[in-house]
C-alpha cells in the first residue's frame, strides 16, 4: 500500500500535536517530552472553575527553600521531591502516604543551590538529581534505593543538579549548574536500569573539535554554558532537544571571544544555543545560537517546546524557545532552520533590535569600568519557571518580568568551580511604571500578542494550560488564580497561604480531574534579589502542596 507525502506529514502531524497533550497521568517534568505543560482534561471549565476548592493538602516539612519541583502522577500515585531531596510517594487521590525518603544532607563544605525543581519516574524506578552532585534512583513501589551515581566532583566543579531528569526510551538525561562558575558544563545520559552511563555532551567542545575555535585560547575550560533545566524529546525523529546557558565569565569577554570575532555569528560555541543531541549516542546533530557572545547572562537554558503548526503556508514539524531576554525563536526542529523570532518583555535596552533573520541589533554591552542599566536584568524577562502552549487557542502562555539590573564588569581571572560572573549587577525596577509584570498571550507562530494580565509585582511561578479553556498560575502574595485562555480574564483565585515559585499540574483519578500546585516563596537568588526590590512585601515561605477540585455531586 502507497501512502502520498502529504498524507505521510498530515498523520505525523496528528501524532506530534497528540503527544504534548497530558490526561488522567501527568508523567514528565512538561507534562510530556514535548513540554506544553497542557492537560486533556476539561471536566474543570471556565463556566465551572469558580466552584473550584481544595480537595487535600500536603506538607513537606522542609522548609529549607520552599516547594519548587513539579509532582509527577502515574497509575494513581503522585511523586514529589522537595528542596533539600526529601521524596514523597502519595496517593493522588487523597495526599495519604505511601512511603518517603530522604537523600543524606551533604557536608556544609558543599556549595551549590539548595532547591530541586523535579524527578522523573520511569523503570519502576522514581529517578532525581541532588546537591552532592549525584543521581540517585529509588524503587517506585517501595521507596529503597537502588542505585546512585555520582556525576562529578562538586568540591571540585560547584556544579550540582537542580533539574528534573529527562526520561528518554531506556535512558534518564540530566544537566547540571555551574554555567556562572568556572566549569565546563555538560549534559550526561545514563541508563535507567542501572545508572551507567551511556553518553556526555560537553557544550563547549573540546581542542579538535567544530567550535572550539570560537573560543580564546585555554578559556574553554572554564567556559560555563551549563544546561542547567530540563530538555525534549521528539521519538519520530529520536532527537533530545536542550537550552544551554550563559558563556562563563557572564559579563566580561575580553578573555574568551577571539580577536576580531564576529559577534553577529557564532561565538563561544556552543553556549547560548538551542541544540538537538542524537538521543542514542548524544552527538550534536544541529544547534542554534540565539546570543552570540553572551554578556548579559541571557541563558538560553529554558524549556523547548515540540509544536507542529503550519508556518507560511507550510506545515512545519517545530520548536519554540524562550531565552532569559525574552527573544523567543520559532525553529524546524528536524534542521535547526530559523522560522520566526518574537521578544517579550515591553522594557528593553539590551539590543535595539532584531532582524527578521534573528541577528541581534545594536548590541548595548557592559564596558570595564563603568556601570550599565541594562534590561530585562539577569533573573530574565522570563525566570526558569515554564510557559505552556494550548493546541486549542494555539497560543503560548508566559509570565514575563520587568525588571533591570546595574553592571559592573571586573576581569577577575577564573578559579576553578567559583564564581565566574565578574560583575556586581544589582537589580533595579525600570522607571515610569506601576507593575511590574504581566501573564501574556502569544502566537508563536506570528508572534504577536493576543492579551495581557499586568500584576503590581513579579511572575515566578510555572503555567499550565488545560481543554477546559483555563490557563493557571500564582503569585507571591500566596493567590493561585485561573485566567480565561482566550481572553485573559481572572475567572477564580484561591490564598493557600504562600507565595508561588514552582508550578501546577492537573491529572484525575477515578475519573475525577484536580489541579495541584506547589507553594513557598524562596528567599535566595532570584528571590531574594526581587525581596529587596519590594523591601515592603513580605511573602511567605512554605513547603505544601495544594490540590484542587469541584465538589463531588457537581462535576
Amino acid at each position: 500500500m502507497r501512502f502520498s507525502l502529504a498524507l505521510l506529514l498530515t498523520i505525523s502531524s496528528a501524532l506530534a500535536q497528540d503527544a504534548g497533550v497530558t490526561r488522567a497521568d501527568w508523567p514528565h517534568y512538561g507534562g510530556t517530552q514535548s513540554s506544553w505543560r497542557y492537560s486533556g482534561l476539561d471536566q474543570i471549565n471556565t463556566t465551572n472553575v469558580k466552584s473550584l476548592t481544595p480537595a487535600w493538602l500536603f506538607q513537606t516539612g522542609d522548609y529549607a527553600e520552599n516547594l519548587q519541583a513539579t509532582p509527577i502522577v502515574t497509575g494513581g500515585v503522585m511523586y514529589l521531591i522537595s528542596a533539600r531531596a526529601r521524596v514523597f510517594a502519595l496517593d493522588a487521590a487523597t495526599g495519604s502516604l505511601i512511603w518517603q525518603y530522604q537523600h543524606p544532607e551533604p557536608p556544609a563544605t558543599i556549595r551549590g543551590f539548595v532547591g530541586s525543581r523535579g524527578l522523573a519516574v520511569s523503570d519502576g524506578k522514581v529517578i532525581f538529581g541532588t546537591k552532592d552532585n549525584s543521581m540517585v534512583a529509588l524503587d517506585q513501589k517501595t521507596g529503597r534505593l537502588m542505585w546512585k551515581v555520582i556525576l562529578d566532583d562538586t568540591r571540585q566543579c560547584g556544579c550540582n543538579i537542580t533539574a528534573a531528569p529527562l526520561v528518554v526510551k531506556d535512558k534518564v538525561i540530566v544537566g547540571g549548574t555551574g554555567g556562572d562558575n568556572a566549569h565546563r558544563g555538560y549534559i550526561t545520559a545514563l541508563f535507567t536500569k542501572n545508572g551507567r552511563v551511556a553518553w556526555r555532551w560537553y557544550v563547549i567542545p573540546g581542542p579538535g573539535e567544530k567550535g572550539n575555535e570560537t573560543w580564546k585560547g585555554d578559556s574553554w575550560i572554564f567556559g560555563g554554558g551549563s544546561p542547567w533545566l530540563t530538555g525534549s524529546y521528539d521519538p519520530a525523529l529520536n532527537l533530545v532537544y536542550w537550552g544551554t546557558g550563559n558563556a562563563a565569565a557572564d559579563f566580561y569577554d575580553a578573555e574568551r571571544v577571539p580577536v576580531g570575532a564576529d559577534k553577529g555569528k557564532d561565538v563561544n560555541l556552543y553556549t547560548a544555543s538551542v541544540v538537538a543531541l542524537d538521543a542514542d549516542t548524544g552527538k550534536l546533530r544541529w544547534h542554534y545560537q540565539e546570543v552570540p557572545d553572551d554578556l548579559w547572562d541571557y541563558d538560553s537554558s529554558y524549556e523547548v517546546l515540540l509544536i507542529d503548526r503550519e508556518v507560511r503556508g507550510r506545515m512545519r514539524q517545530a520548536l519554540v524557545h524562550m531565552n532569559k531576554s525574552g527573544l523567543t525563536v520559532l525553529l524546524d526542529r528536524r534542521t535547526g532552520e530559523f522560522l520566526g523570532i518574537f521578544s517579550v518583555p515591553e522594557v528593553r535596552n539590551w539590543i535595539t533590535g532584531v532582524t527578521e533573520d534573528g541577528k541581534l541589533v545594536g548590541r548595548n554591552e557592559p564596558q570595564m569600568g563603568k556601570t550599565t542599566t541594562l534590561c530585562p536584568s539577569a533573573a530574565g524577562a522570563k525566570s526558569w519557571n515554564s510557559t505552556a502552549y494550548s493546541p486549542r487557542t494555539g497560543f503560548l502562555y508566559v509570565p514575563v518580568n520587568e525588571m533591570c539590573n546595574d553592571v559592573t564588569p571586573n576581569d577577575r581571572p577564573p578559579e576553578e568551580g567559583r564564581d565566574f560572573m565578574n560583575a556586581a549587577f544589582p537589580f533595579r525596577l525600570p522607571p515610569g511604571r506601576t507593575t511590574y509584570s504581566h501573564v501574556d498571550a502569544w502566537d508563536p507562530v506570528t508572534g504577536k500578542r493576543v492579551w495581557s494580565m499586568p500584576y503590581k509585582y513579579v511572575l515566578l511561578a510555572s503555567m499550565l494550560a488545560t481543554a477546559g479553556d483555563l490557563v493557571f498560575t500564582g503569585n507571591p502574595e500566596g493567590e493561585f488564580f485561573a485566567l480565561d485562555a482566550k481572553s485573559g480574564n481572572k475567572l477564580w483565585t484561591y490564598q493557600t497561604g504562600a507565595g508561588h515559585r514552582g508550578a501546577s499540574i492537573s491529572y484525575s483519578v477515578n475519573g475525577r480531574q484536580y489541579i495541584a500546585t506547589t507553594t513557598g516563596f524562596h528567599r535566595t537568588v532570584v528571590g531574594a534579589l526581587v525581596l529587596g526590590l519590594f523591601p515592603e512585601q513580605d511573602w511567605r515561605l512554605g513547603s505544601t502542596l495544594v490540590v484542587f477540585a469541584l465538589p463531588e455531586g457537581s462535576r
